[in-house]
């Protein structure tokens, strides 16, 4: 119904197909953000990310797979694509980050685009983590023909570390000193116990008399000197060092100086293991002056917090900020964004979304939002997304970008960071086309959006009485269980998909009714049978060597193999990313008795089939 209500007339159309395109991507121009100019923007976006509507983010990697069967391909479950993502976002690594916070009121866009070059490097040489990453020649080329300056982005790339990296290096971190925190109740102290905290309360006080003396001597200029240096200071201020050897001992220390909390400060004295090697008690000479002190240490351990965290200082302000996040391939980037500023990926993906979602508990993604207006799902970039809409709605969006820069900030000439303001521009128009049909909904953005929100499945819905089914597309979408594929591998090489359809018509009656062929990569192919149960059947008759079947038993005589689809996932379960999807699948076949193929879960969802993303080998 909405779509019917929303279609424009055709006469509308007209008039928007000839508004001349002035071709609005060179007018854009986006913020580039650097290393050197990183503290100044971050401080100028707060306001911009804080009184947003949405908050479009784009991301440009070094890669995405290695080999064509490891990238999402339309039949992977959801289980599936989630594990060629981990696995890519562990592999690959993040050279620009495009972030656009802006605000749609009526027709008008107002977008704060910025693009940040990222490198990770060990900046506080601590050691951790130790960052490797692989390449795609394929995205580096098309990075260089876009002018993007290397050289730039490694020696002026602003570098980051995930939470969980964070916590790592403070507890490994041996250069700088940390404030105690309060002790909580001690068991019973034993005799050693007594024993220990008597020396130190002696020796706190013998400590802090002799300071207290000193203040009131006039002592000559060098004799000042050599107390300072048995009494010892911390800065301006007297401080005495405490040994220790335990964890109880530290215990024990903390808990004696609340009788001194008047005007000592208790520090830790981390070891570069992330161990305590001693406590540091700092003596204040006024209550002022204790407050000065603590608030000294707050703006130093924020200072070193800040030039730990680099860039995920944005990505903590996005997610305080709790506003949508509009993304192109919400699976693939927030994966990335986990994995880089958050902590490791988890195993599955249930837990992914679990994780996330404390972080970011509302994102979209424009694959899902597009399919509402185009549920063939043939619209996978935004060109083609954009040119769809223009010629079906009449959603005119004036963008206005008020930021400003020097040249070099704006890289006028260049288009480094404008996905981010396409992402931007295209969601605009499919937010005021679906707020128009929805307009019993008040403003309130979670409402008019609640059913796009926070999909994470490949292009895929939630089925109630299906199955894992799968779209085969050979002209038109058809739904088909898991059940119903098969994957060959082994057939003579150089073999098109059409080749090797005809000599599988030839080989099994199973071929006699309708099937799909297609090249997953040049060493393997998947089936996909119209009719149920005839891929068992056909697994069956190869398992028997082809018995009765002339025509396959030559065919496996040949090499021919093949699996069902639970082997492929063990494949993507058992992470065997060898190069050929065939050596792979060999290797699952041949450790089927430890890991048998039927072990893993089943899951009810859809999963869609699109040629467009299906690596046709006929074509190459």
């Amino acid at each position: 119904m909405m779509k019917k209500r929303l279609f424009c007339s055709q006469a509308s159309i007209q008039i928007e197909n000839t508004v001349k395109n002035t071709n609005l991507s060179k007018k854009w121009r986006i913020k580039q953000v650097k290393k050197s100019n990183f503290s100044q923007v971050l401080e100028e976006m707060k306001p911009h990310i804080s009184n947003s509507d949405f908050i479009a983010v784009s991301l440009q990697k070094t890669g995405s797979y290695s080999s064509p069967w490891q990238r999402v391909l339309p039949f992977d479950t959801p289980e599936i694509a989630y594990l060629k993502a981990k696995r890519s976002s562990e592999n690959f690594q993040l050279l620009q980050f495009a972030i656009c916070p802006f605000t749609l009121r009526a027709s008008k866009l107002t977008a704060y685009p910025y693009n940040f070059h990222l490198f990770p490097r060990d900046e506080l040489k601590f050691g951790v983590p130790s960052y490797t990453f692989a390449c795609q020649t394929s995205y580096l080329t098309s990075m260089a023909r876009l002018g993007f300056d290397f050289n730039s982005c490694i020696y002026d790339g602003i570098s980051y570390v995930s939470r969980a990296q964070e916590s790592s290096m403070k507890r490994h971190s041996g250069n700088s000193m940390l404030r105690a925190n309060a002790v909580q109740a001690l068991p019973a102290t034993s005799v050693a116990d007594a024993v220990y905290i008597e020396r130190i309360r002696s020796r706190i006080k013998t400590w802090k008399s002799a300071c207290k003396d000193s203040k009131r001597l006039q002592e000559d200029p060098l004799v000042k000197a050599l107390r300072k240096v048995v009494l010892g200071e911390h800065g301006s201020r007297p401080c005495l060092d405490v040994d220790v050897c335990s964890e109880r001992q530290v215990q024990l220390v903390l808990e004696l100086m609340k009788e001194h909390s008047d005007d000592i400060v208790p520090l830790l004295i981390p070891t570069k293991r992330g161990g305590i090697q001693g406590l540091r008690m700092v003596l204040t000479s006024s209550k002022e002056d204790k407050i000065l002190f603590e608030k000294e240490l707050q703006d130093l351990e924020e200072g070193q917090v800040k030039n730990i965290r680099g860039f995920r200082e944005v990505i903590d302000l996005i997610s305080a900020s709790g506003k949508p996040v509009i993304a192109h391939n919400s699976l693939d980037d927030f994966a990335f964004i986990h994995s880089k500023f958050l902590s490791s990926l988890p195993r599955s993906i249930d837990e992914f979304k679990h994780s996330l979602s404390s972080y970011f508990p509302y994102i979209i993604d424009m694959g899902h939002l597009m399919n509402e207006f185009n549920p063939s799902g043939t619209m996978n970039n935004m060109p083609a997304a954009s040119s769809f809409l223009r010629n079906r709605f009449f959603a005119p969006i004036d963008i206005d970008i008020p930021l400003k820069g020097t040249p070099d900030e704006m890289n006028e000439g260049k288009i480094h960071g404008h996905n981010v303001l396409q992402i931007s521009h295209l969601f605009a128009k499919l937010y005021s086309i679906v707020k128009r049909g929805q307009q019993h909904i008040n403003e309130d953005n979670s409402l008019v959006l609640k059913n796009f929100a926070n999909i994470f499945d490949p292009c895929s819905s939630p089925l109630e009485n299906f199955d894992e089914d799968v779209r085969i597309s050979s002209g038109s979408m058809i739904r088909l269980s898991c059940d119903d594929i098969v994957f060959l591998w082994g057939f003579r090489s150089g073999l098109s998909a059409g080749d090797l359809k005809t000599l599988l018509c030839r080989s099994h009656e199973a071929f006699s009714a309708e099937f799909d062929v297609k090249l997953v990569d040049k060493s393997c192919a998947v089936v996909a049978f119209r009719q149920p149960g005839l891929a068992g059947a056909f697994i069956n008759a190869m398992g028997s060597g082809g018995a009765c079947h002339e025509g396959l038993m030559e065919l496996i005589a040949e090499g021919l193999r093949s699996a069902n689809y639970e082997t492929y996932k063990c494949v993507c379960n058992m992470s065997k990313w060898d190069s050929n999807l065939a050596d792979s699948l060999d290797q699952v076949m041949m450790s089927a008795d430890q890991f048998p193929v039927d072990s893993y879960e089943r899951s009810p969802y859809e999963i869609w089939w699109d040629d467009n993303t299906v690596l046709n080998l006929d074509d190459v």
